[in-house]
C-alpha cells in the first residue's frame, strides 16, 4: 500500500513502513511530481486522481484550511482512498478550541479510521464529540529506532547535564523553566543544553516569549543555546546521549513524544502531568525508571515555579546515584513493539478494522 502522512516531519511518521506499506512522501509520483514531507491538502487536491495513492494518514490537521480540508476527504471517499486519522491531540496546539473541536467532529462524520495513542484519549475525544469514535488504540511506540542506537552509548559526567528542546510553543513553558533552572540549579559544572527550532518573526511581536528567553540565557554560562531550522533526528539523539535528564515543562498536551525519547535514551524525564503522559509511561512501568513528576494541571499559577524546582532538586539527588547507560534490554522489547505497531497499522490502512 501507498502512503501519503499529513505531514510527515517526524519520526512517528517515517517509522510506519514494513513490507506491507510505503510512505509516499519525499519520492517521485506519476508525472515527475515530487511529494512533500510536510505536504498539505491544498497540494494533494492538485494531484488528482489519486491513481498514485492508496492510503492518506492524517496526524496534525490544524494548519489545514477547513473546508479545504473538507474538499479533500471527499475527494479520498469519491476515488477510493482510505484514510486513517491518528489522535495525537486531545487539546489544540494552535488555533481556538472551538476550531480543533469542529475538524475532530468533521472526521468523526467522515468515513475514516480513527487511532489514538491511549486508553484515556480515545476516552477524552467521547466526551469531546458526544460520542466515542470507531477508534484503535496504538501506542506512540519509539522515538529512537533502536538499532540506530547500536554500538552507542552515554558519555559519563561528573554533574548532571539537561536538555530541554523543541518548538516555541504557548504550551511549553520553557522561558520561567529556564530562568528557574538558572537560579535553583547551583552546581557550577551542571550544563543545560537548549536545543531550538527556529524562530519566526510572531516570537519577536509584543508578547513574543524570544526576547526574554535569549536575555535569560545569556546571562548564565552554563546554559548552551543552540538552534536549527527543524532539527534533524540524528541532531535529537546526539543531544539526548550528552545528557542525562530531559526537561518537560508542559503547560498542556495530550501525548508526548519527547517522553519517549526519553524512554529510549535511558534519560530521566523532568515532566509536567498533563493529558496522556501517565498512561505512557503505566505502559512500561518496570522497564524504564519513572519520571520525576509535577503536576501543573491544578492549583494557582503562582506556584508553578515551586513545583517545578521541586522537581528539578529530587531530580538532582536522583542523578547523582550513577552513569545512566543505554537499556539495550529495554530497546529489544521496543523492537518487538514496534512490529506490534506495524502490524496493527496494517489492519487500519486495509480497512480491516
Amino acid at each position: 500500500m501507498r502512503v501519503v502522512h499529513l505531514p510527515a516531519r517526524t519520526p512517528y511518521a517515517w517509522k510506519l513502513r514494513s513490507r506491507d506499506f510505503r510512505i509516499l512522501n519525499g519520492t517521485e509520483i506519476a508525472g515527475g511530481d515530487m511529494v512533500p514531507a510536510a505536504v498539505d491538502a491544498t497540494w494533494l487536491l492538485d494531484h488528482r486522481p489519486f491513481t498514485w495513492l492508496d492510503v492518506l494518514h492524517l496526524h496534525h490537521v490544524d494548519f489545514e484550511d477547513l473546508a479545504t480540508l473538507e474538499r479533500l476527504l471527499d475527494a479520498c471517499l469519491r476515488e477510493g482512498v482510505n484514510v486513517v486519522f491518528t489522535a495525537h491531540d486531545t487539546r489544540p496546539m494552535v488555533g481556538s478550541a472551538e476550531d480543533f473541536t469542529a475538524r475532530l467532529r468533521m472526521l468523526h462524520s467522515a468515513d475514516v479510521g480513527w487511532v489514538c495513542l491511549t486508553t484515556g484519549s480515545a476516552t477524552k475525544l467521547t466526551g469531546i464529540l458526544g460520542a466515542r469514535p470507531d477508534a484503535v488504540v496504538v501506542p506512540h511506540g519509539y522515538v529512537a529506532a533502536p538499532e540506530t542506537l547500536a554500538g552507542l552509548e552515554r558519555e559519563p559526567s561528573a554533574s548532571p547535564r539537561y536538555l530541554m528542546y523543541g518548538a516555541s510553543r504557548a504550551s511549553r513553558d520553557q522561558l520561567s523553566t529556564m530562568a528557574n533552572w538558572s537560579l535553583g540549579v547551583i552546581d557550577p559544572d551542571s550544563t543545560l543544553h537548549v536545543l531550538l527550532r527556529a524562530f519566526s518573526p510572531a516570537d519577536f511581536i509584543e508578547g513574543g516569549r524570544a526576547p526574554l528567553l535569549l536575555e535569560t540565557a545569556g546571562r548564565d554560562p552554563r546554559i548552551r543555546l543552540a538552534m536549527r531550522p527543524y532539527p534533524t533526528d540524528e541532531e535529537v539523539v546526539r543531544a539526548g546521549l550528552a545528557s542525562d535528564a530531559l526537561i518537560l515543562p508542559y503547560l498542556w498536551g495530550s501525548h508526548s513524544g519527547q517522553l519517549e525519547l526519553a524512554f529510549d535514551l535511558n534519560l530521566l524525564p523532568v515532566c509536567s502531568l498533563t493529558g496522556h503522559v501517565h498512561e505512557q509511561y503505566e505502559r512500561h512501568r518496570g522497564l524504564v525508571e519513572e519520571p520525576e513528576w509535577f503536576d501543573w494541571s491544578q492549583g494557582h499559577p503562582n506556584l508553578f515555579g515551586e513545583k517545578f524546582l521541586s522537581a528539578l532538586e529530587e531530580a538532582a539527588d536522583r542523578l547523582g546515584s550513577g552513569v545512566r547507560r543505554l537499556d539495550h534490554e529495554f530497546l529489544e522489547y521496543r523492537a518487538y513493539e514496534h512490529q506490534e505497531i506495524l502490524e496493527q497499522y496494517g489492519r487500519v490502512y486495509g480497512g480491516d478494522r
